[in-house]
This record gives structure tokens, C-alpha cells and sequence, in this order.
């Protein structure tokens, strides 16, 4: 489309040469490229350097990214009225901005913080004294009806959420989640006036600590692409495997703790155990478990030896058939199968209406899968993931889960047997970012899409950053998967999903 601009995924473009639409116009072609099958990867506003309003997008279609931007009115005609895709990002923007989507159907607060132009709350708080403020919950009346709240502090050791459940007896009519606990203010700390360069790594892979190589990487190929940096083909591979082993280590506990909510107690110590010894993979490569310090701007930090190489070649492939082992068991299991099948599910219709994405969205049969439409590092070179239970309930995103699990056990020892010859970079790294400039960075974490987006003003300062983790998406699926479901399968349906709290709440 003409009024569109394409792009490609981590390669910056002048900021000029984005079109600048009138709002209905950027509406209108907006909404035309969603209709069906595209999905808004990026929506969000900013402040340019004249301090007037701007909203800017980022549609993916196919294996297509587009762009276009527009001055935004203080009050706007919401796009979510019309497209549920864009439910979220509204919200979101109302929120921090303070430009108010008219006619947005479920207009509520998402993090809870006053918004960043000191502007009257679109949400009517008063920030020092309203806690948790002014969150209008969705009620159902009736003489059966009943309301159950979970949270925001659990039994256990788990990150903060408010969960609000509508129930006749034991059958759930509606659940809505309340986040916001975690906010931390990520993207100002990253847009921050003097904050070095070399320290937006370490914010990155802080901002949710499960996903540290996803975020770190996304950053990376988002820096990299402003400051001109090649990275050599032994890195990819590194950072690749890095990407690999995180979702390895989180698929595998998951299907550890969906054991342990049927109460099948083999898998889930069988699992729990596993789960370390990947984690002490990204140990061998960066020196801790999570893989934080691994990946930078311009490549790797750390040398990956041929010792540590071997470690991980024969780690990975000594644990592969007892995987699958007891993946058998845990998937033949007929008590297993009476909990997991026709449980929390979220039909194809409905998870393409409010765009899940990663593991769950192909769960319910959406086949987006950023590695195959936007291969970064190495992936282009990886076979893709085949999934074969689509239906979207907890036995779908538990099946997709294995199959994503023996991917990654036959794709680790492929890349490492490459050659590499992979030169760690010198730490701290300063970089010059082209100034005027755009880049949008897409990576399939093991939630799925992640993506950052970066503007740079006139002077190569960062004018906006925005980050957007899988879970901005997919908590809305959660909610879906508990309709006209006993309130007794919510651990189960929330283990299946397994969203992140803090990146969410950024």
C-alpha cells in the first residue's frame, strides 16, 4: 500500500521517510491492513523534539513489516472499536500519554503510573493516594452469581497480579487480570537524558529475567542496526544457541509444573532437574544461568571454547531420548490427558481477533512463527518447527511446548557443530547512533514475538524506545481461556500460558 512504508526487520530508516499521515488517513489504512490477516507488531506514541504528539505503527502481513505515523489529537477515534488487535496498545497509550481513545470499549489502566506529559489522568487517579486507583472491574449480577479474588500477593513465590474471577458455582463466567505491581519505568530509564549506551544492555536483559537473552538480542540487532555494526558469523551462532537453550530450559519446567498441577509427580521432578542442567548451559557460555552478559551490541562478550563447545554438544544430546521419554509418559498418561484435553481453550477465531502470538497463538492454529517469517542470526538456515495439535487447549500449548523442546535439542548441536571462530567484544563498548533514524528488531522468544522499536532524534539520542514482550498479547488469552471453565483448571490454564508479570508491566 502506497501510504505505507515497508521495512525489514533491525534495519534503520531515515525518520523522514516514514509517511506522516492525516489521522484518518492513518487510520484508515491501518485498519485495511489488519482487517484480516495483518497484526499490529508495534503501536505507540511520542514526543518529537517540537514536543507535539505522534502515534507510529508497525503492521506485520505475511512475511512483510510496514510503517506509518501520524500527529495525534488529544482525543481520537479508537481503532480498537472497530479491530480488538489494537485493544491493548490503546489503552496503553491512554495511559501514558494522555490522549484519550473515544469509544474504546474496556478503557482501563494497564500499569498504573501518572502519564509522562503531566496531563489530567485519563482514568480520573489521583497517583499519591489512590491504590490500586480507580479500576472499574467488570461485574456480573444475579442471586448465584459470585466474585473470587486471587491476589495481587500469592502463596507462592511468584511475581504480583490481581485476578478477578465472575462465577456461578464453580463455572467461570469472566476473569479479569489487573496488572501494574511490577512498574518500574523501563522505556524512560532507557530514553533517559545521559544514560550511556553501554548501559542499555544491562537494563535490557533485566527487564524480564526468564527472557534476558531475548530482550538483550532484540536490543542488540536494534543498536546495531543505528550504529553500523557488522556482527561475525561465529556470534549468530552463539547467540542463536543462547536464544535456543532459553527456551529449551523454560519449555521443559513448564512441562515440569503442568505435571505438577494434575499431580503426575515423575515428569515434574524429572523435568525440574532437567531444567537445570540448560540452565547451566548458558552457565558454561556467560557464566551464569540465564545467559545475562552474553550478548552486546556488535556480538558476544564471552569466548565459547571448543571444550565449552563440546559440553554442550554432549549435554544436549545425552539428555534427548530421556526428553522424550518421558514426554511419552507424560503425554500417554490418560489422567494427564482428561485434565489437559478440552481444557482452557482459546478457538483460532478468537486468538486471531485479539493476536496471540508465539506458542499459544500456535496452539490455537496460527502458524506466525517470527524465526520463519523474520529470521535474525542463524534461523534462516534452521528447518522450522512443525506443530501438530492446534485446537488451543492446555494439551495444545503443553504439545506445542515438546515439539519446541525436541526442535531445540536437534537445532543446538546442528549450530554448534558450525564452524565458529567468534571474537568476544571489549566491555563496555561505546557506539555512535545514526541521528533521525528508525529500527524495529523482531525476535521469537520462547513467549514468542518480541520486539523493541527505537527512534533517534536529529543530535543520534534516543527520542523514544519502546519495548513490547509477547505477554502485552497474550494475557488477554488467558482471560479467554477461562470462560465457562471450573475456576478449579485456572492454575492449570495460567501454567499453560505461563505469561511474564514484569514484562509485561515494563
Amino acid at each position: 500500500m502506497d501510504k505505507l512504508l515497508q521495512v525489514q526487520n533491525g534495519e534503520a530508516v531515515s525518520r523522514r521517510d516514514i509517511p506522516d499521515l492525516p489521522f484518518r488517513d492513518f487510520q484508515k489504512v491501518v485498519l485495511s491492513k489488519t482487517d484480516h490477516s495483518g497484526f499490529p507488531v508495534q503501536f505507540f506514541a511520542y514526543e518529537n523534539e517540537e514536543k507535539e504528539l505522534k502515534l507510529i505503527t508497525v503492521i506485520r502481513s505475511g512475511t512483510h513489516l510496514y510503517t506509518a505515523g501520524c500527529s495525534l489529537p488529544e482525543e481520537f477515534p479508537s481503532l480498537t472499536a472497530k479491530c480488538e488487535k489494537f485493544h491493548m496498545f490503546e489503552r496503553e497509550i491512554a495511559e501514558q500519554f494522555g490522549a484519550r481513545p473515544k469509544d474504546h470499549p474496556w478503557l482501563k489502566m494497564v500499569r498504573y503510573h501518572a502519564n509522562y506529559r503531566g496531563k489530567e489522568d485519563v482514568f480520573g487517579n489521583d497517583y499519591r493516594v489512590d491504590i490500586p486507583g480507580n479500576y472499574p472491574y467488570f461485574s456480573v449480577d444475579g442471586h448465584s452469581i459470585h466474585e473470587v479474588a486471587v491476589g495481587p500477593v500469592h502463596a507462592g513465590i511468584i511475581e504480583p497480579g490481581h485476578f478477578r474471577f465472575q462465577c456461578a458455582g464453580e463455572k467461570v463466567f469472566s476473569l479479569e487480570i489487573q496488572l501494574g505491581y511490577q512498574h518500574r519505568g523501563v522505556e524512560k530509564l532507557l530514553e533517559q537524558a545521559g544514560q550511556p549506551l553501554n548501559r542499555l544492555p544491562v537494563i535490557c536483559e533485566s527487564i524480564a529475567g526468564d527472557t534476558a537473552i531475548g530482550h538483550s538480542l532484540c536490543h542488540s540487532q536494534a543498536i546495531e542496526a543505528l550504529a553500523g555494526l557488522e556482527v561475525d558469523k561465529g556470534s549468530k551462532i552463539i547467540r542463536s544457541v543462547a536464544l535456543e537453550l532459553e527456551r529449551l530450559a523454560n519449555h521443559i519446567g513448564d512441562l515440569g509444573a503442568l505435571s505438577g498441577d494434575v499431580a503426575f509427580n515423575p515428569p515434574l521432578n524429572y523435568f525440574g532437574r532437567i531444567r537445570g542442567e540448560f540452565l547451566n548451559l548458558s552457565l558454561t557460555m556467560a557464566g551464569n544461568r540465564f545467559g545475562k552478559g552474553l550478548v552486546r551490541p556488535g556480538g558476544i562478550s564471552f569466548p565459547v571454547g571448543e571444550e565449552q563447545r563440546q559440553i554442550m554438544i554432549n549435554k544436549v544430546i545425552d539428555e534427548t531420548q530421556g526428553i522424550d521419554h518421558v514426554c511419552d509418559l507424560l503425554f500417554s498418561a490418560h489422567t494427564v490427558l482428561a485434565r489437559f484435553e478440552n481444557t482452557g481453550t482459546v478457538p483460532r477465531e478468537l486468538a486471531e481477533k485479539i493476536g496471540l502470538v508465539g506458542y499459544s497463538g500456535r496452539a490455537s492454529g496460527l502458524s506466525y512463527d517470527a524465526r520463519v517469517a523474520f529470521p535474525t542470526e542463524l534461523f534462516g538456515e534452521m528447518e522450522a518447527n512443525r506443530n501438530n495439535r492446534t485446537v488451543g487447549d492446555v494439551c495444545s500449548r503443553a504439545t506445542v511446548r515438546r515439539e519446541e523442546i525436541m526442535h531445540s535439542l536437534d537445532a543446538i548441536p546442528k549450530l554448534l557443530s558450525k564452524n565458529i571462530d567468534a571474537e568476544p567484544l571489549p566491555v563496555p563498548a561505546s557506539h555512535t547512533l545514526a541521528a533521525d533514524s528508525f529500527v524495529v528488531t523482531i525476535n521469537e522468544a520462547w513467549r514468542g514475538e518480541l520486539s523493541h522499536c527505537l527512534l533517534t532524534n536529529k543530535e543520534g539520542a534516543i527520542l523514544r524506545y519502546k519495548v513490547k514482550d509477547p505477554s502485552f498479547h497474550n494475557w488477554t488469552g488467558l482471560s479467554m481461556s477461562l470462560r465457562n471453565q471450573g475456576i478449579s483448571d485456572f492454575p492449570l490454564c495460567n501454567k499453560s500460558f505461563n505469561l511474564s508479570y514484569c514484562g509485561f508491566d515494563l
